[in-house]
C-alpha cells in the first residue's frame, strides 16, 4: 500500500515536470521565439488609424492665370462621444447648437449609434468662422469631447457665369457611397454633385493621407511622437480648361439679365470657349452650407441651378432651315434656284400657314432668298412636296440632333426630333402631311439644346466633320505644374455630304446677315441664322441666332461658332443677332463688352445700365 502511493507521487510530479517542461518551452517560444511577431500584433491592436484628408485639386481658365477655384482654410468641429461624461450628452450637444446655430437634431443625426462609446471624433459643424470658434474656446472647460480643427473647402472665385461649368461640392451620400464604395469613397468624403467637380472628381479629389496613433484599452490617444506614424495626403490633379476668361465675361455681361444661354466654340477643336446659362448661382453657397439659400435656389421658379446650354432644349425654329437647305442641295430633288411664290400665307389641312417673318409674304423666292430673309411658305412647301419627313429628319440626325453631344459635363439631354414611329407610340396617331410642314421650319415637337446648335454650325464650317465638345483643355500636377495630360480634339461625326453643299450652306448665311434678318457688323464678315420659335404664349417666343466668323478666313483655327437663345421673351427684351455681333466684335477686336456695345452703336439697345 505504501508502495502504491509512493509510485502515484512519482507519475504525479512526472506529469508536473512534463507540464511545466510544456509551459516553459511555450513561452520561451511565445516570448523570445516569435517575441517581435506578438509584439508587432499587440501594437497594432492598440493602434487607430485616422484619415488625413486630401486637398482637391484647383481649376484654372484655358491660360492657367486666373484660378476659378482654390481651397481656404476654415474650422470644423468635432465631438468626441466617449469624452462626454455620463449623463451630460444633451446637455453639450444643446449648448454647441446654440453657439454653432445648428439644430440639436441635425448633431445627433451625425452621431452613428455605434460610435456612442467610442473615442473616435466625429465632424459635426464645417466651415465655422473663427467668431464662433473663439466662442467654443471661451467655454472649452464647460464642453467636454467638443473640439475643433483647421479643414479646407472650395472657394469659388468671383466666379458669375462659370457656376455651371464648374459646378460645386458636397458630403457624400449614402446612394452615392453605394455606387463609389469600390473607387476608395468613404463615409465623411467630399464629391462633386455637378459640373466639372462631379465629371473629373477622381482627378480632383487627390489619395487621403492617414495618422497611426497608439491608443489605450478603452480608445484614448497615448501622447509622444513616437506613438505616431504619418502617411501625408496627396493633392488631387489641378485642371485647365477651355474657356477663356475674358470672353466668358464678355459673353456674360451682352447676355445681362435675359434668361437664355449663350455658347461659343472653336470648331476646329470642339473646345468650349465661353459658356452662359442665365440665371446662374453662387456654389459658394453650398460651401457656406446655408440651408435656406439652397432651398431658395430649388424653389426659384426660373430654375437657376439648370444648364440651360445642354440641360434645356427649345424648338429650333427658323435655324432649322439650314438643314432642310441642305437636304435641297443634296438630295436635288427641287432646284435651288426655282421659285416659289409667297403671298404671307398658304392654306392646307383647312387652316392658313403662315410666314412669320413677313405677313404680306415675300414674293417670288429662291432657296437663298427663303434662308436670308426666312421665309415659312417656301420651306413649308418644298418640305411638304418635294424632300419629305424622311429625309428631313435623316439631315436633321446627320447634324447631330436628337442625340447628345457628349460633352464632359454632366446631365445633358438629347433633344427630339419627332419621327412618324414616336409620334405613333407618343399619341396613337398618324403622321401627317402637316407635320412634315411643321418640322420644315422647326416647330412642332422638334427640340434642340443650343450647344446641338452651335455644334450644327461647327459641322458646316467644317465640311461636314463635329469634334466633341469639351471644358477640360489639360492636366497639371499640382506641385511642379507639369502638363500630365491634354485632351485632343476627338471626332464625333463625320457627314459623307460633299463639300461644295457646306459652301452653297456657308454663302446662303453670309447672305442672312448682308441681305436678310441679322445684325451686320462693318469690320468681321460674320455668317448665321436667326430664328423665332413659338411655345404657346402670343406675346413670348424664344428668340434663335446661330452663327461663325470670321466668314472670308480659310484657316478653320481662326474661326468660332456662337449660339445665342433668349428664352420667353419679347422682342423689346434683346436680339440674340446684336448680343452675338457684340460677342464677335469683342472677341475678333480684343473689346471689353462696354467698348464694343459702344462702337456697334448697340450701347442702348443691350440696357447697358442693369448689367
Amino acid at each position: 500500500m505504501h508502495e502504491d502511493q509512493e509510485s502515484r507521487i512519482f507519475i504525479f510530479r512526472i506529469i508536473l515536470i512534463i507540464v511545466f517542461a510544456l509551459y516553459t518551452v511555450r513561452l520561451f517560444s511565445l516570448q523570445i521565439i516569435s517575441g517581435d511577431i506578438h509584439q508587432r500584433a499587440a501594437q497594432e491592436i492598440s493602434r487607430r488609424t485616422y484619415v488625413i484628408p486630401a486637398q482637391r485639386g484647383e481649376i484654372f481658365d484655358r491660360n492657367f492665370t486666373r484660378p476659378f477655384v482654390i481651397n481656404r482654410d476654415t474650422f470644423a468641429v468635432t465631438l468626441t462621444p466617449a469624452e462626454i461624461p455620463r449623463g451630460r450628452m444633451e446637455e453639450i450637444i444643446g449648448a454647441v447648437s446654440g453657439i454653432l446655430g445648428v439644430s440639436s437634431e441635425e448633431i445627433r443625426g451625425k452621431l452613428p449609434s455605434q460610435y456612442l462609446q467610442q473615442y473616435q471624433p466625429v465632424e459635426i459643424a464645417a466651415n465655422v468662422p473663427f467668431s464662433l470658434i473663439s466662442a467654443l474656446a471661451e467655454r472649452k472647460n464647460m464642453l467636454p469631447g467638443i473640439s475643433w480643427h483647421i479643414k479646407q473647402v472650395r472657394n469659388y472665385i468671383n466666379v458669375g457665369s462659370l457656376s455651371h461649368i464648374l459646378g460645386y461640392v458636397g458630403d457624400i451620400t449614402r446612394a452615392e457611397l453605394t455606387t463609389h464604395y469600390n473607387l476608395g469613397y468613404q463615409q465623411g468624403d467630399m464629391i462633386g454633385k455637378s459640373g466639372i467637380e462631379r465629371q473629373y472628381d477622381e482627378i480632383l479629389r487627390g489619395k487621403r493621407g492617414r495618422e497611426t496613433r497608439t491608443v489605450d484599452v478603452r480608445g484614448r490617444r497615448i501622447t509622444g511622437q513616437e506613438n505616431i506614424i504619418r502617411e501625408p495626403p496627396e493633392m488631387g490633379r489641378n485642371l485647365v480648361l477651355t474657356i477663356d476668361n475674358d470672353l466668358q465675361t464678355l459673353v456674360e455681361k451682352a447676355m445681362g439679365s435675359n434668361t437664355g444661354a449663350a455658347v461659343v466654340i472653336r470648331p476646329s477643336t470642339g473646345e468650349v470657349l465661353a459658356m452662359v446659362s442665365y440665371p446662374w448661382y453662387d456654389p459658394n453657397i453650398f460651401t457656406d452650407g446655408i440651408s435656406s439659400d439652397f432651398r431658395a435656389l430649388l424653389d426659384d421658379p426660373e430654375k437657376p441651378l439648370i444648364n440651360r446650354t445642354i440641360q434645356s432644349n427649345y424648338p429650333p425654329a427658323s435655324t432649322f432651315k439650314i438643314i432642310l437647305s441642305t437636304a435641297i442641295y443634296a438630295e436635288k430633288l427641287f432646284s435651288p434656284d426655282q421659285i416659289i411664290r409667297c403671298d404671307g400665307s398658304i392654306n392646307y389641312g383647312g387652316r392658313p400657314w403662315h410666314c412669320h417673318e413677313r405677313r404680306t409674304g415675300h414674293g417670288r423666292v429662291n432657296l437663298r432668298r427663303a434662308l436670308s430673309e426666312s421665309c415659312n411658305i417656301y420651306y413649308m412647301t418644298v418640305g411638304r412636296d418635294f424632300v419629305r419627313e424622311e429625309r428631313i429628319i435623316s439631315y436633321a440626325r446627320d447634324y447631330g440632333y436628337g442625340s447628345v453631344t457628349g460633352i464632359d459635363l454632366p446631365g445633358e439631354i438629347s433633344g427630339l426630333i419627332p419621327t412618324p414611329q414616336w409620334k405613333e407610340q407618343r399619341f396613337h396617331e398618324r403622321w401627317q402631311l402637316g407635320d412634315t410642314m411643321n418640322i420644315s421650319i422647326g416647330q412642332g415637337d422638334t427640340l434642340v439644346t443650343p450647344l446641338q446648335m452651335c455644334n450644327l454650325v461647327s459641322m458646316i464650317v467644317n465640311n461636314g466633320k463635329i469634334y466633341k465638345p469639351h471644358v477640360l483643355k489639360e492636366v497639371r500636377d499640382p506641385v511642379t505644374n507639369a502638363i500630365e495630360s491634354v485632351v485632343n480634339p476627338q471626332v464625333l461625326h463625320e457627314s459623307a455630304l460633299p463639300p461644295s453643299v457646306f459652301e452653297s450652306i456657308r454663302q446662303d448665311m453670309r447672305s442672312v446677315v448682308t441681305h436678310g434678318t441679322a445684325f451686320n457688323l462693318r469690320q468681321i464678315e460674320t455668317a448665321g441664322k436667326t430664328g423665332t420659335a413659338q411655345f404657346g404664349l402670343a406675346d413670348r417666343w424664344h428668340l434663335w441666332y446661330t452663327a461663325y466668323a470670321p466668314f472670308n478666313s480659310t484657316n478653320n483655327d481662326d474661326k468660332i461658332a456662337v449660339t445665342v437663345v433668349l428664352e420667353a421673351t419679347t422682342y423689346q427684351s434683346g436680339s440674340p443677332s446684336v448680343i452675338a455681333s457684340v460677342i464677335f466684335q469683342g472677341y475678333f477686336m480684343n473689346q471689353d463688352f462696354e467698348t464694343a456695345a459702344r462702337t456697334l452703336g448697340l450701347w442702348h439697345l443691350l440696357q447697358a445700365g442693369d448689367r
